[in-house]
């Protein structure tokens, strides 16, 4: 098939979230629009269209199976039209002449390319071997081979077996709660403070909750080294203390997998993201969506990034239909997400929107911000909970710029109607005032989340 032939040639790098939705999208925009196309999809890994979020859950006991994560398989996308190469890493691409390069030394020519790579997991130089393997008992949590393998590493540690794990995001919460269900020490070490994406005042809750429930929490630690005995794990040491450790997650973030772009002259953020449009376009005849770039926060019209899978299905939808001759775009977000650390008596949901303190007043906005107590449902039924929200709007405009919620079971979802009030530009008294669902078991009578907006709004 060459080029001219009326035939459109994509060819989609990457085959999770993103680029799998691009490729479905395009062939089946394609078919509305007449037009033809041939899609190719060359992914390094050995799994596709997985839900890297349900790891720690898989790896907790909750989730059966790896094949349970996967949303599609490489046969189901091959029997769609669509042409999956498994385990084929791109590592050059020449715009010019329209086509990338394989590790295999494979030069696939393309009319309309689709940069869909992902950000895999930082591996920082401590926890790597000279040769640059990690140590046994060390590892990321990132891909089903990761998940598979920490299955094997939980399943054969010992009773009394000590977990440590570096990093307090999501991902490091998730991981200590399925650490410590299986019945490990857990120690949770972050060189900033847990959760660092909330409120001092809101982190401060989900530390506790973690400490609560067994595990060792040191905040400001930056870890220095690891102890071993030649090829495992045996320890870990930071600026100011060391733990005996038998497993170690590590667990401080992702970058971009763009590396291959390298000379392309195509145009990346500091952290070597790229930027495309609301339809998904980077340059002429390039497209990329997914972990491998930034989204635009509405809020404050900034770029951040946020390698979320809600955000890389959108994009990817948007792009494919885009490129077979639609109109759908993805036009940003307002910085929402959420997780949950959940044993025994300790059960925290933890979810966020909109802009943080320090955001709000980068962006010249004059924050006012107060955090709200309450209970989940009416205080004398059995499911209430307490839950804690935080809640800031703008002094002068009163727009809403922020919300941040930790509480009880039934807490976090409450953050979809903040959300809602932020895509639509909304202030404090529109979500202060809306019409939010009432009865007993799942709210009070003045919805708590339209009592913290109410107060700020009083404030203002």
């Amino acid at each position: 098939m060459t080029r001219g032939s009326g035939v459109t040639r994509v060819v989609v790098v990457g085959a999770d979230a993103a680029g799998m939705s691009a490729a479905h999208q395009a062939l089946r925009t394609a078919r509305r629009t007449g037009r033809e196309l041939a899609v190719t999809v060359l992914d390094r890994g050995t799994h596709t269209s997985y839900s890297a979020c349900g790891i720690p859950y898989w790896m907790a006991g909750d989730v059966e199976s790896g094949d349970d994560l996967v949303a599609r398989t490489a046969g189901e996308h091959r029997a769609a039209g669509i042409d999956l190469r498994m385990e084929t890493e791109v590592v050059a691409a020449d715009l010019a002449a329209r086509t990338v390069t394989t590790g295999s030394g494979e030069v696939v020519e393309y009319d309309e390319l689709v940069v869909a790579t992902g950000s895999p997991a930082v591996v920082p130089d401590w926890a790597l071997r000279p040769d640059g393997t990690t140590y046994d008992g060390v590892g990321a949590v990132k891909t089903l081979d990761d998940g598979a393998a920490w299955l094997e590493r939980f399943d054969s540690a010992g009773d009394g077996a000590h977990v440590v794990v570096v990093g307090a995001g999501y991902v490091g919460v998730e991981v200590a709660e399925s650490a410590l269900r299986r019945g490990f020490g857990v120690t949770v070490l972050t060189r900033r403070r847990g959760m660092s994406m909330l409120e001092d005042e809101m982190a401060e809750r989900v530390n506790a909750g973690l400490c609560e429930a067994g595990a060792e929490v040191v905040l400001g630690a930056e870890v220095t080294g690891l102890e071993t005995d030649g090829d495992r794990v045996t320890g870990v040491h930071w600026d100011g203390g060391s733990r005996e450790a038998d497993l170690v997650v590590v667990a401080i973030g992702v970058r971009p997998a763009t590396a291959f772009l390298d000379g392309s002259g195509l145009e990346r953020a500091d952290n070597g993201a790229l930027r495309p449009d609301p339809h998904g376009r980077v340059a002429d005849h390039v497209w990329a969506a997914g972990d491998c770039c930034e989204v635009r926060r509405r809020i404050d019209d900034q770029w951040v990034f946020r390698p979320l899978g809600t955000y890389a299905t959108k994009h990817g939808r948007a792009l494919g239909d885009t490129l077979a001759g639609g109109s759908l775009t993805f036009d940003g977000m307002v910085d929402t997400s959420i997780t949950r650390f959940a044993l025994g008596e300790v059960h925290l949901e933890i979810a966020r929107t909109g802009l943080s303190h320090r955001d709000a007043e980068a962006a010249g906005f004059d924050p006012v911000a107060l955090v709200t107590e309450g209970t989940t449902a009416s205080g004398y039924m059995p499911e209430a909970a307490p839950i804690a929200l935080w809640v800031m709007a703008d002094r002068t405009t009163r727009r809403l710029l922020g919300v941040q919620v930790v509480g009880g079971a039934g807490a976090g979802k409450r953050i979809d109607a903040a959300a809602a009030v932020l895509w639509a530009g909304g202030t404090v008294d529109d979500l202060a005032w809306m019409d939010l669902a009432y009865a007993p078991p799942f709210a009070t009578a003045w919805e708590v989340l339209q009592v913290a907006a109410r107060r700020v709004a009083e404030r203002l």
